[in-house]
């Protein structure tokens, strides 16, 4: 990442040192052009008042400028003068775009290839009272020359600030990335402080705070993962272990005829909380999985929490617990399959952790212009300390009391689920030996 940064580094500054050179010898080439074309239009206004004095051009007034040629043509278009070339042998000027432009305007300027010396000229033309034509040109040449000549100085500046840049890519990108490697070395450092790893730059808080968020999330789910694994070895280790020992008795005819009849009761309760189990975890698998097959559509919350105290009146009876429902028609935008799943964990759940002779309180109703579900019992509740973790994986309040009442410890994970997929609310309040309320506002 260091190589690739620091390339890319060094490729802005080839570039930007490349068009700043072009763009300043482009603008330096404009600015040598209008001096030459000044300089030009002062010598040619110079002889153009000497000619009108009545002095004519010869070697005496163009030698001291040698680098530029004096040409002058008459009306008709005739050289009648040129410093550098017999006018006898040189043909009519009068087609000429400088010559032309001088005509209309009293003077021009073009940059173009010379027939006569064979090669690129800067021209400059002014008309005199006459109305003959005075012309100056300047091999265009010389200019090249004179870039030429200061090339390997520009070269050499342009080296030396490469090389200056290339010292400052690498020291950037060291700077850069000296604050993430740091992270990297110290990330499992859970008590590092902020002023340790980031160093450098405010800039780049965001991303290191971004990466060691993500980590510690990383490492929290390798742990629930590793914990969740664990505790599924451990609850499916349980009756598998019942079975197969109720069985060996059974197979190996120690066990008489009453205790074989009980033995196979213990085998079936066994089986059926393997199977509850399993049908758990398959579930929470079908939850972390995501949103893609859930369908919502509008429903009676109502109707769906009367149905289940309904179907749990045996169990409730078989606890000694009285179950009914209270409340209204109270529509909601859910999908049924899974609030009738939250209901009978809640519900199941209020009759597992309660007393002889308890109650549980099913209400459905309106609260601030949303839609409320309660659950609240009359049971062991919950200790203060134990109410954050109620909603983890296999987590038990009390375990032994889990073993007897057959829960498998994921009834409220599930609900926990459930309720953060339809953008719920849920809310738990409980005193250890007078009950526990749970409340969904949807």
């Amino acid at each position: 990442m260091k190589r690739k940064i620091n390339r890319y580094l060094l490729f802005t500054v080839f570039l930007t040192l490349t068009a700043t050179l072009l763009m300043a010898v482009m603008i330096f080439n404009h600015m040598y052009q209008e001096q030459i074309v000044k300089d030009m239009r002062m010598y040619g206004e110079a002889l153009a008042g000497m000619v009108s004095s009545g002095e004519e051009l010869s070697e005496r007034y163009t030698r001291p400028q040698q680098e530029l040629r004096v040409t002058a043509v008459d009306a008709a278009g005739t050289v009648v003068y040129d410093s550098q070339k017999g006018s006898d042998a040189m043909s009519n000027h009068r087609d000429r775009p400088e010559i032309q432009e001088a005509e209309k305007s009293g003077e021009g300027h073009v940059v173009r290839h010379s027939d006569t010396l064979d090669r690129d000229m800067y021209y400059f033309a002014i008309r005199l009272e006459n109305g003959d034509v005075l012309r100056i040109s300047k091999e265009a040449d010389s200019i090249w020359g004179m870039f030429q000549r200061t090339m390997f100085g520009i070269t050499g500046i342009g080296v030396l600030m490469l090389m200056v840049c290339l010292i400052l890519s690498h020291y950037m990108t060291e700077s850069l990335m000296r604050p993430i490697e740091k992270l990297a070395e110290h990330i499992d450092e859970e008590n590092m402080g902020e002023e340790e790893t980031i160093d450098t730059y405010e800039e780049l808080r965001p991303l290191i705070e971004t990466i060691r968020e993500q980590h510690r999330d990383i490492i929290k789910g390798a742990k629930l993962r590793q914990e969740f694994t664990a505790n599924v070895s451990h609850e499916l280790k349980t009756p598998l272990t019942a079975v197969c020992g109720y069985a060996e008795l059974i197979e190996t005819g120690i066990a008489g005829e009453k205790e074989v009849r009980r033995f196979a009761g213990e085998i079936s309760r066994s089986a059926r909380r393997l199977l509850t189990l399993i049908n758990d975890i398959i579930r929470l698998s079908e939850l972390d999985g995501g949103h893609a097959d859930i369908s919502f559509a509008e429903m009676d919350l109502y109707d769906s929490a009367a149905a289940c105290v309904e179907m749990l009146q045996l169990e409730a009876g078989q606890h000694g617990v009285r179950i009914f429902c209270n409340g209204g028609p109270c529509r909601i935008y859910a999908n049924k399959e899974m609030i009738e799943e939250l209901l009978f964990n809640l519900c199941d759940n209020a009759i597992r952790y309660n007393k002889l002779g308890g109650s549980v309180a099913v209400t459905v109703g309106q609260r601030d212009g949303k839609a409320l579900l309660s659950v609240k019992d009359s049971g062991i509740g919950i200790p203060k300390e134990s109410q954050e973790r109620v909603f983890e994986r296999f987590y038990r309040v009390d375990k032994s009391r889990s073993k007897k009442t057959g829960g498998t410890g994921l009834g409220l994970a599930i609900v926990k689920h459930i309720v953060a997929q339809h953008g719920a609310e849920l809310r738990m309040e409980s005193v250890p030996g007078e009950g526990t309320e749970m409340t969904v506002i949807f």
